[in-house]
């Protein structure tokens, strides 16, 4: 014992006389600020989420600069959501009122939707809005976002040869071309037990051969043979892709496997051979992309009945399923083709190996889809949903 009756090391942190020394002060400072930088970031957490969570009530608040077309389109699209992830807080026409709209309304974001810019656009205060974190946007840019697929009428022919918004670079091509070939090899030794039960299904059900083959066109303009399982009786003439009344001439077994997607099967064989990605659009037959180049080459002797920038779609590999595919579905006339148009541009823009995947995504859940829709009609004892032409026998 130490003089004082003092075990050894019991008085660190005193001075004689009792009073404690400065560092056990200081380690209750530290103390307080660590409690008060944990309690000021609980409440700014709260303030975040709970801005987060009023933004998705909400939804993000914006106003529409102008209402061409494309503007009401996007109204039409916004008011029609299921999820209010944008609300329209107003809309204004002239320049002279959007300082006071803005201050007004308080939007986190404004479209630009006017049909003429030149002379229109109020530079300084749309600049000063970009400064006080508002974001600004072009129409056609929110367009996409909101549908999924491309405008048509805000594309111009500079800005699709000038730009790089459809020049796929190699390591985008590179990506698509290696995760096709890896699925592709995988579910080939996977399905092969599959296919080998349908071939033998199909020449058990009807005569005629296995695989109906046709001349598609591919990457860059060029044709290569398709391959799919038949699901329909032969006959000596083909019809044009839009003349096609087809659904009295699909075999039994066909229809079951064009409801499951089964038919598409084999053109695992054209992935593997460098003809198609597992994810593109879908190859037209060669007639009908001459048919609709030659229209596009003649616009105004055809009084614009044609599809612009058809072309477009050789700038990639086609697939055997497809943003269009999911979104839209099988075309009957040029219109509804100009709509899928829409959407195949769209991939070509966007494409990468993220959107791939989703769609892919989705494509087993349109199978899903229909597997239930068989069982419940047949539990039902009622026929099933006639089947989507959208694939060729």
């Amino acid at each position: 014992m130490r003089p004082g009756g003092q075990a050894p090391g019991v008085g660190v942190g005193l001075e004689p006389g009792g009073r404690r020394l400065p560092v056990e002060a200081t380690l209750r400072g530290e103390s307080f600020a660590l409690s008060l930088v944990v309690i000021v970031g609980f409440l700014l957490g709260l303030r975040v989420r709970h801005g987060v969570w009023h933004r998705r009530r909400v939804g993000e608040r914006v106003l529409i600069f102008g209402k061409g077309f494309l503007g009401s389109q996007v109204i039409e699209a916004i008011e029609g959501q299921e999820h209010r992830r944008y609300t329209i807080v107003g809309v204004v026409h002239d320049a002279e009122n959007l300082g006071r709209v803005i201050e007004t309304t308080r939007p986190d974001r404004i479209v630009v939707a006017l049909d003429e810019r030149r002379g229109c656009l109020p530079l300084c205060r749309l600049v000063e809005s970009l400064a006080r974190g508002i974001v600004v946007e072009d129409v056609a840019e929110t367009y996409e976002r909101l549908t999924g697929k491309l405008a048509l009428e805000a594309l111009s022919p500079s800005s699709v040869i000038f730009s790089r918004d459809f020049r796929t670079s190699r390591l985008q091509h590179a990506l698509a071309r290696a995760f096709s070939l890896l699925v592709s090899m995988i579910g080939s030794i996977a399905l092969a037990p599959v296919l080998g039960a349908i071939a033998l299904l199909i020449k058990l059900d009807t005569r005629g051969p296995v695989f109906f083959i046709q001349e598609r066109v591919g990457l860059s303009g060029c044709a290569f043979k398709l391959i799919k399982f038949r699901t329909m009786h032969p006959v000596s003439r083909p019809k044009s892709e839009w003349e096609r009344d087809n659904y009295d001439r699909i075999t039994r077994l066909g229809r079951w496997l064009r409801r499951f997607r089964l038919d598409e099967l084999p053109q695992l064989i054209n992935v593997l051979r460098g003809d198609m990605n597992l994810v593109g659009p879908r190859p037209h037959p060669v007639t009908n992309l001459e048919l609709m180049i030659l229209a596009a080459r003649n616009l105004n002797e055809l009084t614009g009945d044609a599809i612009p920038y058809y072309a477009l779609r050789c700038a990639v590999r086609p697939g055997i399923t497809g943003w269009a595919q999911i979104r839209y579905g099988y075309a009957n006339d040029m219109d509804e083709e100009t709509e899928k148009m829409r959407y195949d541009l769209y991939y070509i823009k966007h494409m990468s190996l993220w959107l791939d995947l989703r769609i892919l995504f989705d494509t087993v859940k349109v199978v899903i889809r229909g597997c239930r829709s068989v069982t419940a009609a047949a539990w039902r004892g009622a026929p099933a949903a006639r089947p989507s032409p959208e694939v060729n026998p």
